[in-house]
This record gives structure tokens, C-alpha cells and sequence, in this order.
């Protein structure tokens, strides 16, 4: 039987992609938590280099391609806390993802914007990166952030 224990870390390698160092909280919480064979993240906003990539809402001040973008960012954002917890290479798949986008008056496209992040977790984990998934329009986030991102992974 083939050593499936890297198996993650060498699809990132493959992808070019590297996770950041786990954003720091913003306030009291932790990144994640594990329960059982689950971790749970925070929401994990578009931060790089400990700074807020952009602000402002969607369908205003932040373009749909931008703040898709800004998913994608929150998501290895979210992968990175998993990784700091239990290691990449512990995710059996992922369960569920919640996206909240920070929406102008009569934007409703806040599916397309969290598939930022649901179509990378596809890109990474193929059919385990499958999940359920929630994504909600509402009318401020943290920071004045665009997007905020959480998970659920399943680990062993």
C-alpha cells in the first residue's frame, strides 16, 4: 500500500502554494480547535503578512473578482491554522465551510465570492475537499474586511 502521510503537503508543493504562518487573532480566541476527530477554525480573514490584504464591502468598494481572491486568501489562512494544530497531512477531508461577505445594498452574489475558497479546497484535496457549505451576505466584518472564511475538517 502506497505512504499516503505526505499526501497534502506534496499537493501543495505541486500547486506552488505554501501556507502562511498563522494569522494572529485580532481578538480572544484561538485560531482552531480540535474535538474528537474534528477541527473547528475562526473565521480567518484575507490577512497577509499580518495585514489586512483589502477592505470595504462587495458589489461597492471591492470587485467580485477581488474579493473572490480575498476567499481564496482566507482559506489558506484557515489551512494554515489547521496545519499549526494538527498538520496538513492529518485532513481526511473537509466537512464544511462558512463564507460571510460583506455586501453592498442589493448584492447577492456572495455564492460566487466564497467559491474563492471552496474551489481551491477542490484544487487541493479533490473529491475530500468536497463539503457542505453555508455563505452569507451581511453588513459589516472585522477590520472592515470583505470576506471572512471558517472550516470544519475531519482529521485523523
Amino acid at each position: 500500500m502506497a505512504d499516503t502521510s505526505q499526501i497534502w503537503t506534496a499537493r501543495l508543493a505541486e500547486l506552488n502554494v505554501t501556507l502562511p504562518p498563522v494569522a494572529a487573532p485580532v481578538a480572544a480566541y484561538v485560531p482552531a480547535v480540535r474535538t474528537g476527530d474534528y477541527v473547528y477554525t475562526s473565521g480567518q480573514l484575507p490577512m497577509v503578512d499580518g495585514t489586512l490584504a483589502l477592505t470595504g464591502k462587495v458589489g461597492a468598494d471591492v470587485s467580485e473578482q477581488d474579493a473572490k481572491a480575498a476567499a481564496r486568501t482566507c482559506v489558506l489562512n484557515a489551512l494554515a491554522a489547521v496545519d499549526d494544530l494538527v498538520g496538513i497531512d492529518s485532513v481526511v477531508r473537509i466537512v464544511k465551510v462558512v463564507g460571510f461577505v460583506a455586501s453592498a445594498d442589493g448584492f447577492t452574489g456572495q455564492p460566487g465570492i466564497v467559491n474563492g475558497a471552496s474551489e481551491f479546497l477542490g484544487e487541493l484535496f479533490g473529491d475530500a475537499g468536497v463539503h457542505a457549505r453555508s455563505a452569507v451576505g451581511v453588513s459589516e466584518l472585522p477590520l472592515g474586511s470583505p470576506v471572512e472564511v471558517e472550516l470544519i475538517a475531519e482529521v485523523r
